[in-house]
């Protein structure tokens, strides 16, 4: 049987083709998605613990609450006395803090929140064990840095260059003493680290003299137990000491449990993954539907010569299993390379060798060959059930898909219990909203793909009278043969709907996200920049002080303060320049007026008065943490979005807020100009503030491409993936058209010795792929704007100003993509079909 399967295969290789093509396709995503989750997770960690074989002991400061919180009691006679320990080659001091470096145009480099700095320290011969020089040497004076190797071609420096670079203490120039590499101890992947030497680091990072820890190398041989417990023996109070090796452990603790947003990733191409395994089903089944069909006679031949029912279906389920097998060994292969290429794209993830483990291969191989076996085994039991006789005597009739069948009933029942699921979950918007509504999307889909043979009729007749205008003859061909055979049309244009349901349903989510958080961003911005710190460190009033100095300038602090009680609701003030704070940002008031501010009163938005039940002219009791008392007056109510980065939920003028708070946060600096934004008002604000790259100067656009990044980036990632599945729809369709110009041979032979020619052919061809392609985009698009409006639903009631926004641009341009691959798919049938020999095809029976 595994001979007969074997021959099979090949002699209907070109058949099958497309069918290994499609599970190829979807083992790739799920090789791709696990080879790479996993390889990130183990270079994550890798990069975590890297470098830590090279310290012995490490002794780290504690946080001294007398001293701000920073840590203390390591100094240099400390390191002095700790190298001269029995057992320690060396003691390295170290401090760290941020430290942005800018580009050549004065941008901030790499990645804001990882812009790190540290400090040089070399040893006896004037190196430093933890940084390896490709390129001069570390820095020895107050105005030399080194930057790392990556850093440095980013920017395009070169030993000798000048490189501005910025810290919580102002920013200036540098000369590049050296370019180096290091381990995943002192860099992140895609941030930045630049060395200073000592004393400027600890003048910019902690203070003179002092250090956050101190590491400690061995001697060749030493006991690194010894050596540690003959540390513990001399720290002074308030240090504390770890052996490198643990050090490494409890790194890879934190690595391995922050690996959260990975696994998530890796969940989401999973999902892909099962989609487009899902998509693929129905063209293995199609293909085996009509493979069999072909074979009728020759399947009934075999029984009739003494093969059993059970032989001749292990036969044509063996067949399955060849082809998932060598699909499933392809899809490893450009799965593992599809992994290689995320890590490529990913660029800020830690790179390292690719990791493809027994259970990823064993996973892929199990549901890459045991797919097309279930897709297979329906269409071979119908096969089997055909007497010997019946199948020698004629050939396969297909049974119409009828109203009144039973799968149309059930199918029915399950497209409007899943619709009445959707809706009750968009309506309720509860806890389970989201799980219900998606329960009732694959159930309302399960539905519908059940019901598209039915629906195969009327949907077509829509487009029957646009072909039969533009093409008389071959579109009313396209039409009848479309619809000739409901059921292998709805297997067909199934797979495309699916498609089109998740591209739909994520473009409706997409631009109705986006369309909120540009209003909820730049809606209330009148000011032309938005001054905020690149690496989400911590500004200060005094940070727009040099902006007194810039002509025709407008600006004001957005200075937040918290741990208020006010009224006995948990406050959170925020304190702005009552003069130009109504330039600055867009106050719908609703009640009482923003001039009250400069009286000392305060304004609250909407949704803050509504909870704590507050009106106009109502004077409210303040207390702080520290037993600070006063009272508070509304001066105004205003309309806001309780999701908005700018407009405060409670608007004091900034003498108010400095009367309680001395050290009041400032989350961002409102900058206005008299000649609007531009690239001269850009360079004044910027080198206003003293060119300094940890702080970003951004207008409008800038917010708005900020805010919306995150939205983008995923929704481009998630087209990418969707794209998979319409791709093995496409395929479907080229593999319906294929093996339906196969049976066909007879007809079309006719066709042309009727005078039909071969340009004809191929339109009446390309015509039927039009169909089918506009039938599944058609019932997609409809589901996935119908679920993308159900999630939407689920976000109005937690996200004030969420409205369902239809892209038409989008939603068309999908449909027209879905179009143009189904008339792509149909290049090879339709140029098989006109190729057909007509002496041949008409006598063939």
């Amino acid at each position: 049987m595994f001979r007969t399967a074997l021959r099979n295969v090949f002699a209907h290789k070109a058949r099958l083709l497309m069918t290994a093509f499609a599970v190829m396709l979807g083992v790739t995503f799920i090789t791709g998605s696990l080879v790479y989750g996993d390889s990130l997770n183990q270079a994550t960690t890798a990069q975590a613990t890297d470098g830590y074989e090279r310290i012995a002991v490490n002794v780290a400061a504690e946080a001294d609450p007398a001293n701000g919180g920073r840590p203390g009691n390591l100094d240099a006679h400390t390191a002095t006395a700790l190298a001269k320990l029995p057992g320690v080659a060396a003691a390295a001091g170290r401090v760290d803090g941020f430290a942005a470096v800018a580009d050549r145009d004065g941008k901030p480099l790499g990645n804001g929140k990882d812009a790190q700095g540290g400090n040089f320290a070399p040893a006896a011969d004037g190196k430093d064990p933890a940084y390896r020089f490709t390129e001069g040497s570390g820095p020895t004076g107050k105005d030399t840095i080194a930057l790392d190797e990556a850093t440095a071609a980013k920017g395009g420096y070169r030993v000798g260059d000048t490189v501005r670079v910025g810290t919580n203490k102002g920013a200036s120039s540098y000369t590049l003493s050296g370019i180096f590499r290091t381990d995943g101890t002192k860099l992140p992947a895609g941030g930045s680290l630049t060395l200073f030497a000592g004393a400027t680091a600890q003048k910019f990072f902690l203070e003179p003299g002092r250090y956050q820890n101190i590491e400690l190398t061995a001697t060749p041989g030493a006991d690194v137990t010894q050596l540690l417990s003959r540390v513990e023996s001399v720290l002074p109070k308030g240090t504390s000491a770890v052996t490198g090796a643990r050090l490494a452990q409890i790194k890879a603790n934190l690595a391995t449990s922050g690996t959260s947003g990975t696994s998530t990733m890796s969940q989401i191409l999973v999902g892909f993954a099962a989609v487009a395994l899902f998509v693929a089903t129905f063209l293995i089944s199609n293909t085996f539907t009509m493979l069999v069909a072909r074979r009728t006679r020759e399947l009934a031949l075999m029984r009739a010569v003494g093969a059993t029912r059970e032989q001749v279906r292990r036969i044509l389920l063996t067949e399955s299993l060849l082809v998932g097998a060598i699909a499933s060994v392809a899809g490893l292969a450009v799965g593992t390379g599809v992994a290689a290429l995320l890590q490529t794209l990913f660029a800020d993830t830690p790179a390292a060798p690719l990791v493809l483990t027994p259970t990823t291969v064993i996973i892929s191989m199990l549901v890459g060959t045991l797919l097309p076996m279930v897709a297979a085994w329906l269409p071979i039991r119908r096969a089997m059930a055909i007497p010997p006789v019946a199948a020698l005597s004629a050939a396969e009739h297909t049974a119409p898909a009828r109203p009144g069948s039973l799968r149309s009933g059930l199918s029915a029942a399950l497209v409007l219990t899943g619709t009445a699921a959707v809706v009750y979950g968009a309506l309720t918007t509860g806890k389970d909203a989201r799980t219900v509504i998606g329960l009732g999307a694959a159930i309302a889909l399960t539905g519908t793909i059940g019901l598209i043979p039915l629906l195969s009729r009327p949907v077509v007749a829509l487009f029957r009278p646009l072909l039969t205008r533009l093409a008389p003859v071959h579109g009313d061909l396209a039409v009848r043969n479309t619809v000739r055979d409901p059921r292998r049309t709805g297997a067909t244009a199934a797979a495309l709907a699916i498609a089109l349901t998740l591209a739909s349903g994520l473009s409706v989510l997409g631009a109705s996200a986006t369309q909120y958080l540009d209003r909820a961003t730049t809606h209330a911005l009148g000011a032309d920049y938005v001054v905020k710190s690149a690496g989400g460190q911590r500004m200060t009033p005094a940070t727009a002080t040099p902006l007194k100095k810039l002509a025709g300038a407008t600006y004001s602090p957005l200075n937040q303060s918290t741990g208020y009680r006010l009224g006995g609701s948990e406050s959170v003030l925020t304190g702005v320049d009552p003069a130009t704070i109504g330039k600055l940002l867009r106050y719908d008031v609703a009640e009482g007026s923003l001039d009250n501010l400069a009286k000392g009163q305060i304004a609250v938005a909407d949704f803050k008065a509504e909870q704590a039940g507050w009106h106009v002219g109502q004077t409210l009791p303040l207390e702080r943490q520290n037993d600070q008392r006063g009272s508070l007056t509304i001066g105004a109510i205003y309309q806001a979005d309780e999701q908005s980065d700018l407009m405060p939920s409670i608007t004091a003028p900034d003498s108010l807020v400095a009367r309680y708070d001395s050290t009041p946060s400032t989350a961002g600096i409102l900058v206005a100009t008299d000649g609007g934004p531009g690239r001269a008002a850009l360079a004044g604000v910027t080198h206003a503030l003293g060119d300094n790259p940890t702080l970003s100067v951004l207008d409008q656009a800038d917010i708005r491409a900020q805010d919306s990044r995150g939205i983008g980036d995923q929704l481009n990632v998630f087209y990418a993936l969707v794209s998979m599945a319409l791709v093995i729809a496409a395929l479907g369709i080229a593999n319906t058209l294929a093996m339906s110009v196969l049976e066909r041979r007879k007809e079309l032979g006719t066709l042309r010795a009727l005078g039909l020619d071969r340009a004809g052919v191929t339109r009446m061809i390309r015509l039927e792929a039009l169909l089918l392609g506009a039938l599944g985009a058609t019932l997609g698009t409809v589901m996935g704007v119908f679920l993308g409006w159900a999630l939407g639903r689920t976000l109005q009631a937690n996200v004030a100003g969420y409205e369902l926004v239809l892209p038409w641009g989008r939603l068309a341009l999908t449909i027209l993509i879905a179009l143009a691959g189904s008339l792509l798919a149909s290049l090879w049938p339709a140029r098989r079909a006109a190729r057909v020999d007509i002496p041949a095809a008409t006598a063939a029976q």
